[in-house]
């Protein structure tokens, strides 16, 4: 059984997909960008600000859907630069508490409005 999850404390999509989509027990979060919901600006400060936006934006689609940064148990960090790596590992793991989740980090050439990080997490329940 699918079924999607909307917040609008989280941006809308930008394309043909949903924010999130349970299939069973397993909350699959569509990769997230620095997108501002209440102005739908992009927040690009710095990569810190920006790393913080992305995991609000993770945050609020959790929270919709019944489980918290705790029930991650795989994400996957994409960055326009690798060189921002340790600032946004450092804001990311800022996030969890106690064992975290499974991971890749990869850099990329481009991304969706030319942000710097995107991430994607999985979570059970």
């Amino acid at each position: 059984m699918k079924t999607i999850v909307k917040t609008d404390k989280a941006p809308a999509p930008i394309g043909p997909y949903n924010q999130a989509v349970w299939a069973g027990n397993l909350l699959f979060v569509s990769g997230q960008v620095a997108i501002d919901p209440p102005t739908g600006e992009l927040v690009m400060d710095d990569i810190e600000t920006e790393t913080h936006q992305v995991m609000k934006n993770i945050k609020a689609i959790l929270t919709e859907a019944g489980v918290d940064f705790g029930h991650v148990v795989k994400t996957t960090i994409f960055l326009s630069d690798m060189g921002t790596f340790a600032k946004v590992n450092a804001v990311y793991g800022s996030y969890f508490t106690g064992d975290f989740p499974a991971r890749e980090t990869v850099q990329v050439s481009v991304l969706p409005k030319n942000v710097n990080v995107e991430i994607s997490v999985t979570a059970y329940k």
